[in-house]
């Protein structure tokens, strides 16, 4: 069987069009921070299967999912309606392009989300090797309204308690929210952000550079396009595939 039936423990809906869940997770199960993995439910005796990232940290005994609510979509208009005691199927093979070991070394990473393109980097900025590998962590994430900002209170207020990490998070990660549909202190989307320079001018780095600073990118096909033709622009070389290190990753799979 190619599927662990894991129990759902807790349920969290941020808002009208979007929730996480954890779920157990078995003894056997192993991925890299970044990974995804396919997720679903049994439906009419046939398992209904979509790739979703992994929220938790490859250490933490449960896993996490980050969902959008799709009223007529196949499977988010059943999942959303998980409840604590209910079962999943988790796939036993997480995979993905989204890791650190496929960045060359360099002084600055930068994590560019979009809606629930944050699941994957919620585990990156969770691992230790990520704080050991970048001087500083530039979180960015885009979404359209200020509820979707999924995890927020989280990251600005709890993160930095982290019990191991929090002394690295604290002076490493740097959180840049920001909204598109409404006002907010940080408004627009990635792509404007980074070609007027502004997302560097806030944070007080220097502008986006190859020597310096890397990237991972996870968002719509759309802003993935989008996100690595400017990044290509300013001389930043893609990873082709798992185990080539280049200056920035994206999820491929994830990609039309």
């Amino acid at each position: 069987m190619a599927f662990n039936q894991e129990k759902v423990l807790e349920v969290t809906h941020w808002n009208n069009t979007l929730f996480s869940f954890k779920t157990t997770r078995s003894d056997a199960f192993r991925f890299h921070n970044g990974h995804f993995v396919m997720l679903g439910l049994k439906v009419n005796d046939k398992p209904l299967l979509r790739a979703y990232s992994i929220a938790s940290a490859n250490y933490e005994e449960h896993l996490e999912f980050l969902s959008i609510k799709v009223e007529d979509g196949p499977l988010t208009s059943k999942l959303q309606h998980l409840k604590a005691g209910d079962h999943l199927l988790v796939g036993k093979k997480p995979v993905g392009t989204l890791v650190l070991s496929d960045l060359t070394p360099a002084k600055n990473l930068y994590l560019f989300a979009s809606g629930t393109g944050l699941a994957p980097f919620m585990s990156i900025i969770r691992d230790l090797e990520t704080y050991e590998r970048f001087e500083k962590i530039i979180l960015v994430h885009s979404v359209r309204y200020k509820s979707e900002l999924a995890y927020h209170s989280y990251i600005k207020d709890q993160l930095s308690k982290h019990e191991y990490l929090g002394e690295m998070i604290t002076k490493q990660l740097i959180y840049y929210p920001t909204v598109t549909r409404e006002k907010y202190y940080n408004q627009g989307r990635i792509t404007d952000l980074i070609t007027s320079g502004k997302i560097c001018q806030n944070i007080g780095l220097a502008q986006l550079n190859p020597e310096t600073d890397r990237a991972m990118i996870c968002g719509s096909p759309g802003m993935l396009k989008d996100t690595s033709e400017i990044l290509d622009g300013l001389g930043f070389r893609a990873s082709s595939h798992t185990g080539d290190p280049a200056d920035y990753v994206i999820e491929r799979a994830f990609v039309g």
